[in-house]
């Protein structure tokens, strides 16, 4: 029998191949991380201000937001940190609480993109039972089903990652703590969890970007079938915005997986676009280019405006 020291913290040793660039990352990360912020609680706002805005689309639409402002204030706080001069450390039990709720919002993100996707079909393809079907109910269902699975995804991947015994090293070669970044140090064997984990993830991400495809392609049958040019135009400006977002979220993912031997840097950089470029993108992607949500922020400060005024 070897003694053993058990783990009580990890260190994390931050993004790969980076170092003396710590000054220049964190202004360029805290510019993105406010950015994402202000955008998702502007829409926040607009949405629960106006009542033009409490339809179908927008109510999964904040629920987006509320997603962003919680993924990437799952890995960026400590990032920026540790990136400003603070400790590198962090907790088990604030590791644990990490992976939680990275997987918890990643797989979350996932299901709801395949709802907005079938939000879409439902509106261009059954326009006249739009409202019919995608009632406050069904909403309800659907919004609660994503966060519900999403929840069952993470309980089920941090539980296999951490019911083994860390007992070695606890230096975690990554910026956050995540499962190939984790179970390394893991003083058993890991290969079960690898493989659920692997499975869970992929099964997950595959069947989503499946259903979402699907949805698409009904909804360009339907879009040919119109026969005026406006009508077609119309359609297509409802759907060219998620078809962005979801490139933005499953085109880096799909780019680093190609790769045989992924580097450490490469990875990290895929990590990073998902975890802050994409939420900070995805309010402009979706609706502050959008006349009903500038009306609504609009109405929100000069309302603001007259209400100061009149103190």
């Amino acid at each position: 029998m070897t003694n053993h020291t058990v783990v009580t913290e990890f260190i994390l040793l931050g993004i790969p191949q980076t170092e003396g660039l710590e000054t220049a990352l964190f202004f360029l990360f805290s510019s993105l991380y406010s950015c994402t912020l202000l955008g998702n609680v502007l829409i926040l706002t607009a949405i629960l201000s106006s009542s033009r805005l409490h339809t179908p689309m927008y109510f999964f639409l904040g629920n987006l937001s509320i997603f962003d402002l919680g993924f990437s204030s799952t890995t960026v706080p400590k990032m920026l940190s540790y990136l400003s001069g603070h400790s590198q450390v962090i907790s088990f039990h604030g590791c644990v609480i990490q992976l939680f709720f990275y997987h918890f919002l990643g797989c979350t993100e996932a299901f709801l993109y395949t709802v907005m996707a079938y939000d879409r079909f439902v509106a261009i393809c059954y326009p006249l039972r739009y409202m019919v079907i995608m009632n406050h109910r069904v909403c309800f269902v659907l919004a609660t089903g994503t966060w519900m699975s999403g929840c069952v995804h993470a309980i089920i991947l941090t539980s296999l990652t951490f019911k083994l015994p860390y007992c070695g090293s606890n230096q975690v070669g990554y910026y956050f703590c995540d499962i190939p970044a984790v179970l390394p140090l893991a003083c058993e064997d890991t290969s079960v969890a690898q493989r659920v984990g692997f499975t869970n993830v992929g099964l997950v991400s595959v069947a989503c970007f499946f259903l979402i495809l699907v949805s698409y392609f009904r909804i360009a049958i339907s879009i040919l079938k119109i026969h005026s040019t406006e009508g077609r135009q119309r359609a297509f400006s409802t759907c060219s915005a998620h078809l962005t977002a979801i490139l933005c979220v499953y085109g880096p993912i799909v780019i680093i997986y190609l790769q045989p031997n992924p580097s450490p840097l490469l990875g990290a950089v895929i990590q990073i676009v998902n975890n802050l470029i994409t939420p900070m993108l995805n309010p402009l992607i979706y609706s502050l280019r959008n006349k009903d949500v500038k009306s609504a922020l609009s109405h929100v400060f000069l309302k603001r405006n007259l209400a100061l005024e009149r103190k």
